[in-house]
């Protein structure tokens, strides 16, 4: 578990701090951010975190594991269409519609938003649980997910640093009681 989850922790880092951040409301600048191989690797390291960490909490909070697998399977779609579907378009004159387009059509935007709560409540189901410094972190890093997509690109790689931190030490903090109480790891 602990590896899982410092491996999550380390992907949602990477996201914000390798995702090009040129100024996508120009076509050169959506063109240069979304056409780059740093663009598909960085939102794929964001998929991969969201898939990773209900794993881990299936040790910690089956009922929160399962919510989360709930949000992350809103949220996948989306990030597939960002990554995958927006690097497709990025060469097109057109680019800046179709962004749009894919961003927010509303079928796509809600569900990814609802993906992005669900994360988040069942975050806070773990710090409810835990009552933890590092729970309280861990599920302040979901709880913020959405909202950090309206902030500048060096607060949402802060936002990064958030979820590394709440990941990894949540992660080793549920190990080290795991280590004093077996038990712990059955409740």
């Amino acid at each position: 578990m602990k590896w899982t989850l410092t491996a999550a922790g380390l992907l949602f880092l990477l996201y914000p701090a390798l995702r090009p951040w040129h100024d996508e409301t120009t076509a050169a600048g959506a063109a240069a951010s979304m056409g780059s191989t740093a663009w598909v690797l960085s939102h794929l390291f964001a998929m991969i975190g969201f898939i990773l960490v209900p794993i881990a909490l299936l040790e910690i909070h089956r009922t929160a594991a399962i919510t989360f697998w709930v949000g992350a399977g809103l949220t996948l779609p989306y990030y597939g269409a960002e990554d995958f579907g927006l690097h497709a378009i990025a060469a097109q004159p057109n680019v800046l519609e179709l962004a749009e387009a894919v961003r927010y059509n509303p079928f796509a935007v809600t569900t990814f938003a609802i993906g992005l709560v669900t994360m988040g409540v069942a975050a806070i189901m773990v710090a409810l649980k835990l009552r933890t410094t590092a729970a309280i972190v861990f599920a302040a890093g979901f709880a913020l997910f959405l909202p950090q997509f309206f902030t500048p690109p060096a607060v949402r790689i802060a936002h990064g640093v958030l979820m590394i931190v709440g990941c990894v030490w949540l992660a080793w903090d549920s190990a080290r009681s795991e280590a004093k109480d077996p038990q712990l790891a059955a409740a």
